[in-house]
């Protein structure tokens, strides 16, 4: 059976730092496409990071602060997220999918996994 958890999130301060994880059963993350997504309360869930075969994607939003990496050992994948802003508040979301053909691995429809969300709150 396939199961997500993502955890990691908290209250932090502007410009600090959080390291999300997501920890997978069910397949190994060098096998899947892993990506995160994050919701924005009053907003659309929005695609900001995927990892893939080793390499990773960003989003504008997030790229040059926000970091995706893997370790196949323990079966995790981790956002590690710097500089942060308030505009980065919202409840982060991991997925994961198996699919060799991709439209765009952004965007949720992508995905036919999906763990629980973990709330990112960052405040002044």
């Amino acid at each position: 059976e396939v199961q997500l958890q993502a955890s990691g999130g908290g209250l932090v301060q502007i410009g600090g730092s959080l390291r999300l994880s997501c920890s997978v059963s069910g397949f190994n993350v060098r096998d899947w496409v892993i990506a995160w997504f994050r919701q924005a309360p009053g907003k659309e869930r929005e695609g900001i990071s995927y990892i893939s075969w080793g390499e990773s994607r960003y989003s504008e939003s997030v790229k040059g602060r926000f970091n995706l990496s893997s370790d196949s050992a323990r079966n995790e994948v981790y956002l590690q997220m710097n500089n942060l802003q308030p505009e980065d508040t919202a409840v982060y979301y991991c997925a994961a999918d198996s699919a060799r053909v991709y439209d765009d691995l952004l965007q949720e429809y992508e995905y036919d996994y999906w763990g629980q969300g973990t709330q990112v709150t960052v405040s002044s």
